[in-house]
């Protein structure tokens, strides 16, 4: 492991993504928010699922920057991006304000950021080992809120949400510039090296990808299955008050941890008997999740099984931020990996905006959460219907 420079890159990148995993701990914010700004109950996942669609969108355009003019000044963009729409969330109590600060600014950063990290990453290591890196290097936004949530309760109690997002602001600055430094690409990717034929084989542009029926089925699949993640994600802190009380982070956090294992499981276990086939097994698996969180929720005294749907949610979730990466660069190759991927990644946007926007406005007119997971856990069962359309690469493309 050590005699590869590669390695230093997929961690630089594991720790960006570490501190850009900001996103995931929304829901302690939302009950400070709730708590304090008296905003509309409807409203309050909306700077959240903006900066999920922001977040997404700009990943193009982050695409672009990053295969351009290399990821390290990208990344640096994204930290100081995100370190201004904190700070600009820090010194107001205005819903306008948060969409603008957290909703818009903070999720262009995070796109910068983000884009920065999978691709150099990848570069450095054979086609046969693409899904065990990007699943390290995205486990880091996964795993954010292991530190995330009992830091953030710890700030709200001494300093509420002015404290809370004006320390992001400095932190993430320092983290993410800092290790952007250490984003470089290899001069010659090792595909190269261990497979000619891999290199050159594969290279659509973003226009040959568009032309493909697999990019709208992935688009499709994407879409549900990041929108049923993020719509309890975003939430968790407020399913798990009713039986957890002051301890319901501990949800978020055991919540991340399923997350960021399955963002490295589901990559290796890809690489072994393909990306369709995990896809299939992680979209039942978290519909059957959701149908099991019905009674779950609706009880209000199983607290053990909350952690281990929780645990459960976050790990099928966190598995499609691995495999999506990994089945574009399959059928696309790196060469414009950055845009084609940011392209993709808008589906993991749109349905974050929309099943959480949905989720809230249920939960705002019924009082509970059973309708939600009735309508996340159908759209995962039709998800996984077209996954078996889907058509793997060539074993020669994968070589």
């Amino acid at each position: 492991m050590a005699k590869n420079p590669g390695w230093k890159v997929v961690f630089a990148g594991t720790g960006i993504n570490l501190a850009l995993g900001i996103l995931y701990a929304w829901s302690i914010f939302k009950t400070a928010i709730e708590k304090d700004l008296g905003w509309d109950p409807a409203k309050l996942n909306d700077p959240y699922a903006i900066c999920c669609l922001v977040f997404s969108f700009s990943m193009i355009l982050a695409g672009r920057c990053q295969d351009k003019i290399g990821p390290r000044w990208t990344a640096t963009l994204g930290g100081v991006l995100v370190a201004i729409g904190l700070a600009l969330a820090s010194q107001s109590r205005s819903y306008g304000v948060w969409v603008l600060g957290f909703g818009v600014l903070v999720g262009i950063g995070m796109g910068f950021g983000y884009s920065s990290a999978t691709p150099p990453a990848l570069k450095w290591f054979p086609a046969s080992e693409t899904g065990k890196v990007a699943g390290i290097v995205v486990a880091g936004f996964g795993l954010a809120p292991l530190y995330i949530a009992p830091l953030t309760e710890t700030l709200l109690k001494t300093g509420g949400l002015q404290l809370a997002s004006a320390f992001y602001a400095g932190f993430f600055l320092l983290v993410v510039c800092g290790l952007a430094t250490c984003l470089k690409n290899p001069t010659t990717p090792a595909g190269a090296k261990s497979d000619s034929k891999v290199a050159s084989g594969i290279s659509l542009s973003p226009s040959a990808m568009l032309k493909t029926r697999e990019f709208y089925l992935l688009w499709l699949v994407y879409f549900i299955g990041a929108g049923a993640g993020l719509m309890v994600i975003s939430s968790m802190n407020g399913m798990a008050k009713k039986s957890m009380g002051d301890y319901a982070f501990l949800a978020v956090i055991v919540l991340a941890i399923g997350n960021a294992a399955g963002r490295v499981v589901a990559g290796v276990v890809s690489d072994r008997i393909g990306r369709k086939a995990t896809l299939l097994i992680v979209t039942l698996l978290q519909a059957g999740c959701m149908l099991l969180s019905i009674p779950v929720t609706q009880q209000g005294h199983y607290a053990l099984l909350i952690v281990l749907l929780a645990t459960m949610i976050g790990f099928n979730y966190g598995a499609n931020l691995c495999l999506f990466p990994a089945f574009i660069k399959d059928l696309c190759g790196l060469t414009h990996f950055g845009v084609n991927y940011g392209i993709l990644f808008t589906s993991w946007g749109i349905g974050g905006f929309v099943l959480s926007r949905v989720q809230q406005m249920l939960k705002a007119s019924s009082g509970d959460f059973r309708s939600s997971f009735i309508v996340a856990a159908g759209l995962l069962l039709f998800g996984a219907a077209i996954t078996l359309f889907l058509k793997g690469p060539k074993k020669a493309d994968l070589a």
